[in-house]
């Protein structure tokens, strides 16, 4: 075990060489690690708890999106650490420690990605592997200052991949800078090489934007410069994404009423968004995992543990209605964007919590994240989040959304845009 060192981001270290070829390969003298959730064969895949591991077999073969990585040329050197049974997007882990966050040293990487995260972000690798339901790439990225991508949902296989909920499950990965997040995206994705397609519109998520306490200006006018300089600003437009989707996914009424969904500070509709989408992910993981809980009772860290027990006791009430907002929202954002439109939000309401924070003052802010994270989460778009420097010396990120099957585009339209947002960076 190589937990102490190496920002304790890793739960094994090992070499897996890359498939020999007589061809130059796309990921050639590149390293990466990989989630303790993807299968490894002769490895136990352990999920995050030490019950995991000790009540299942090694795997027996080797999940395709890490095959895909050794066939492309990486090698890989690690599992690293993640949040119990994927259920958190803190990124704190009461058995195998907490990964130190190379960005912020007394804040949380994020989860449940988040050994995968601190390794890229620390330099011990190139790039890694992660999964992504409800934000567990989105997140740890945008707490460790790194590029974080989410494919377009069922777009990269998830065999090999313990489950968390199927109707989100998601393999995603991390980079330090978009030349890299692109060549393992083009091997994960089997995208042919093209020329990048040039926006035709780019709108600014108004309301989403007011639920960060980082200052909008912040966030979204190094995106709005940098626009304006490569595109023109013609293609940037502003919405009130809450009043759209309101209008646009009716299936959403019966989330809507009362409760968390009409707090201070958040967007009913959006915040009713993140209800059904943990309703059908509770649901999910039970059919999933209910039985193994109920019968190993494992130690679950505070937050996990409520929640896990929370997601056995669900009914399939409303499950149904979950496939309809997710049906909804896919056409409704396909509508609003078209084929090379992108969505630009926060990728997260602030910046990353302090260590050991008490799990209920977090509460609103998680409900706040999952408000932003539903809704690339829901319609199943892909999803970048881009590191925009230091506020307050604490990292910020904004994310792009583009439509479901449009990966390429936005995986070209980041290396396209980088380098100007940097120089904005610099200017403010």
């Amino acid at each position: 075990m190589a937990r102490d060192s190496d920002y304790g981001a890793f739960m094994e270290k090992f070499l897996l060489q890359p498939s020999s070829s007589p061809h130059e390969l796309p990921l050639n003298s590149l390293t990466f690690a990989v989630k303790d959730i993807f299968d490894v064969d002769g490895y136990v895949t352990g999920f995050g708890n030490p019950y995991w591991s000790r009540t299942h077999a090694a795997a027996t073969s080797t999940a395709p999106a890490v095959l895909a990585m050794l066939r492309g040329g990486a090698t890989c050197i690690g599992k690293t650490v993640m949040d119990e049974m994927a259920y958190s997007i803190n990124g704190e882990n009461i058995h195998y420690g907490t990964p130190r966050n190379p960005c912020v040293p007394d804040r949380v990487p994020g989860g449940s990605s988040s050994g995968s995260a601190v390794a890229v972000g620390a330099k011990l690798v190139d790039f890694a592997l992660g999964t992504d339901t409800g934000g567990s790439v989105r997140v740890p990225a945008s707490y460790c200052g790194i590029l974080g991508f989410r494919p377009s949902h069922d777009a990269i296989s998830t065999a090999g991949v313990t489950p968390m909920a199927q109707s989100f499950d998601t393999v995603g990965w991390f980079a330090r800078n978009p030349v890299i997040l692109i060549r393992v995206g083009r091997v994960l994705l089997n995208l042919p090489d093209v020329d990048p397609v040039r926006p035709t519109q780019i709108i600014i998520a108004e309301d989403c934007f007011q639920l960060s306490t980082i200052p909008s200006d912040r966030v979204s006018q190094p995106l709005i410069k940098s626009v304006e300089k490569l595109f023109g600003g013609h293609l940037l437009k502003h919405a009130i994404l809450g009043d759209y989707v309101k209008d646009k996914v009716p299936s959403l009424k019966p989330f809507l009423s009362g409760g968390k969904a009409d707090q201070e500070h958040n967007i009913p509709s959006l915040a009713a968004l993140s209800s059904a989408m943990r309703l059908l992910q509770r649901y999910q993981f039970k059919i999933n995992h209910g039985e193994w809980v109920s019968t190993v009772k494992p130690d679950l860290g505070p937050g996990i543990s409520e929640r896990v027990w929370e997601a056995l006791k669900t009914t399939d009430d409303n499950v149904d209605i979950c496939h309809s907002v997710k049906t909804e929202l896919r056409a409704a954002l396909i509508a609003l964007l078209g084929d090379f439109g992108v969505l630009a939000i926060p990728t997260v309401p602030g910046p990353p919590p302090k260590l050991q924070t008490d799990p209920a003052p977090l509460e609103t802010f998680r409900a706040k994240a999952f408000s932003l994270l539903s809704i690339g989460g829901v319609s199943g778009f892909c999803q970048v989040s881009i590191p925009l420097g230091l506020y307050d010396n604490l990292p910020v990120a904004i994310s792009l959304l583009a439509k479901h099957g449009s990966d390429g585009f936005l995986l070209n339209l980041v290396k396209t845009l980088y380098d100007t947002l940097e120089k904005e960076l610099c200017a403010t």
